[in-house]
């Protein structure tokens, strides 16, 4: 790799190339990320077996790390990867086709640590918000994310965009049935809170001093009335009246910082 300053190895492993040059689409049963801050993280990640970095000379030299000697790597320009990736996505010079991430079950995140949160998505669908959270409970040291997977994204580019590495340090958990992954965190001492917006009490006023599963429902329609009746607890954020809700990703944001910054005891 060029650059004047000396940089780590990068961790990853290099798997083989399946699919053409130029085939414009990932491989079977692969995942194709883009961007610097989410490629850099997949290749860090021991846990990814990586196919082939399509790259141009400036998008390697902006990683930090140094990539392998026999790393697959195709060098191309700016145009060739716009036809690898979603329409107008931010690649920066760097696109990753790779194998998805290893299956997780609950049990594998279940930890009980008071300050580190499961957080539970019903419904939510959309990729960018999926990611933003991720980030977000990257940031607040959560645990793990909880979805149904009838009704979440698919691991890919646009989370990872969106999750700016966090896909790679997030365990994240789809589940058949979300009512009964919520029975099931219950059982291991989770206190379930459920954030709505025409809840009475606060999530300050909710929060309890033990673990906490926080679920968030899809913009607009909210969480399922099943899910509901598997919360312990509903809650609102103290939001002004001027403005009706917060997008989910914001909501989680706030919800986690809560949490994390809630008084010793309390």
């Amino acid at each position: 790799m060029a650059g004047d300053k000396k940089k780590r190895a990068l961790r990853g492993r290099a798997g083989r190339m399946q699919g053409g040059r130029g085939s414009g689409r990932a491989g079977k049963g692969a995942v194709r990320l883009w961007g610097r801050h989410a490629v850099e993280a997949a290749l860090m990640n021991p846990a990814r077996q990586h196919r082939k970095l399509w790259a141009t000379r400036e998008g390697v030299d902006s990683l930090d790390g140094e990539l392998p000697a026999d790393f697959p790597v195709e060098y191309a320009d700016v145009s060739d990867l716009a036809r690898l990736v979603a329409r107008d996505a931010p690649h920066q010079g760097l696109v990753l086709e790779c194998e998805p991430l290893a299956d997780l079950h609950l049990d594998d995140v279940i930890d009980g640590q008071v300050n580190r949160p499961i957080v539970v998505l019903d419904q939510v669908t959309d990729p960018h918000n999926v990611g933003a959270i991720m980030r977000s409970a990257a940031a607040f040291d959560a645990a793990a994310i909880v979805t149904q997977d009838r009704h979440a994204p698919p691991e890919g580019g646009v989370v990872a965009k969106s999750a700016s590495g966090a896909l790679e340090s997030v365990p994240w958990v789809r589940v058949v049935n979300l009512s009964r992954a919520l029975e099931d965190l219950a059982e291991a001492g989770y206190w379930r809170i459920g954030l709505a917006g025409e809840a009475e009490t606060t999530l300050g006023d909710a929060l309890p001093a033990g673990p906490v599963a926080l679920v968030l429902g899809a913009e607009g329609e909210g969480m399922r009335h099943g899910v509901t009746q598997h919360c312990d607890a509903l809650a609102r954020l103290p939001i002004s009246d001027a403005m009706e809700s917060l997008n989910v990703s914001n909501a989680a944001a706030v919800a986690l910082y809560a949490i994390a910054t809630r008084p010793a005891g309390d």
